[in-house]
């Protein structure tokens, strides 16, 4: 790193490295991850970065042909999909896919931040709702670009993100089961601390109300995404003589936790119980028998995220957010309800 690069095109390194109080070397340790840095000298080089606007040039080989993909949990069968759409946009541009699991559902953890700005990828693809306002002032002074896949919620304005059209998937797999006749039908969404949980269920809400159709809260339930978690929430919505003829499960692991609690009822799928999932996942057209779902392009997601990426303009110096069209696939395992 030269002493004349610029920071925003006026103020150099060396002037901030004067105005913090230590060396230009310092300087360049907080700008690529370096540990050996005292908390204190960090943060206040980081403020005076971020106070003067820096963005570091990113100049012709100064990145590795690398693009870091970061998830909370690997277990999820979307998560393959996700994989799969950025490897696409790796391979057409000579790149690799590194993987790391880290943090919540919601913000990834301290640990990974100085690993990527030390291997200067050419952006990050993060699978969270949210960035902490440090993490992103630290990867645009190292202007390495990034970008959220967020099927779980609503990012920041200021955070380049991809996501979906959850609340119109909800709708669609409701009036689903409202026009083939049904008229208890139980929703089985996602985390109740999650967006596109609540967006499901707006829609599941709306598609009930344009059928004239009470919402029964005990029909309600908010599961964890997980095959277990539609699984015990099933068995207690088929628990009783008053039981729902049809139950939109929001994600297909739920959906198959719900036809394995059919199943332990004694309950034929779609003759006593109508299910619909969501995600349209590889596996959905292979359960027993075939899952209606709502489509979710997670593949094309995850793509569009990694070419925000690697395209010349850099995302990480402002906002746009891509929102992709869902819609109903239906298979099998919806019917007009039974008469009773």
């Amino acid at each position: 790193m030269h002493e004349d690069e610029e920071v925003s095109g006026r103020v150099t390194l060396a002037a901030v490295a004067k105005e913090a109080g230590v060396s230009m070397p310092t300087v360049s340790k907080v700008l690529n991850g370096r540990t050996d840095v005292s908390r204190a000298t960090r943060a206040k080089v980081e403020h005076l970065l971020e106070v003067h606007g820096y963005r570091r040039r990113a100049q012709a080989g100064s990145r590795s042909p690398l693009i870091e993909l970061v998830f909370h949990e690997l277990e999820s069968v979307w998560a393959m999909e996700l994989i799969r759409g950025v490897e696409n946009v790796a391979r057409e541009n000579r790149a690799t896919v590194a993987l790391t699991e880290s943090g919540t559902r919601h913000t990834p953890g301290p640990d990974w931040l100085p690993g990527v700005l030390q291997r200067r990828p050419m952006g990050v693809v993060l699978v969270f709702s949210t960035l902490r306002e440090d993490v992103k002032r630290r990867l645009r002074a190292a202007a390495i670009p990034f970008v959220i896949v967020d099927p779980a919620g609503d990012p920041d304005p200021d955070v380049p993100s991809v996501g979906s059209a959850n609340w119109a998937g909800g709708l669609a797999a409701t009036r689903h089961l409202t026009d083939l006749g049904h008229r208890r039908i139980a929703i089985v969404t996602g985390p109740e601390d999650m967006l596109c949980s609540l967006a499901r269920l707006d829609g599941y809400r709306s598609a009930m109300s344009m059928a004239g159709l009470e919402c029964d809260p005990r029909l309600t339930c908010f599961g964890d995404f997980h095959v277990q978690g539609g699984y015990e929430h099933a068995m207690s919505l088929l628990d009783g003589p008053d039981r729902p003829t049809a139950i939109f499960a929001g994600s297909d692991l739920q959906a198959l936790g719900v036809l394995e609690a059919a199943r332990v009822k004694g309950l034929r799928v779609p003759e006593d119980l109508s299910v619909v999932g969501y995600d349209d996942v590889p596996l959905a057209q292979w359960s027993s028998p075939p899952l209606t779902t709502v489509h979710q392009p997670l593949r094309t997601m995850a793509e569009e995220a990694a070419r925000m990426l690697v395209r010349p303009d850099d995302p990480g110096t402002g906002a746009q957010r891509i929102e992709l069209a869902t819609h109903l696939v239906i298979r099998q395992s919806t019917a007009p309800p039974r008469q009773r």
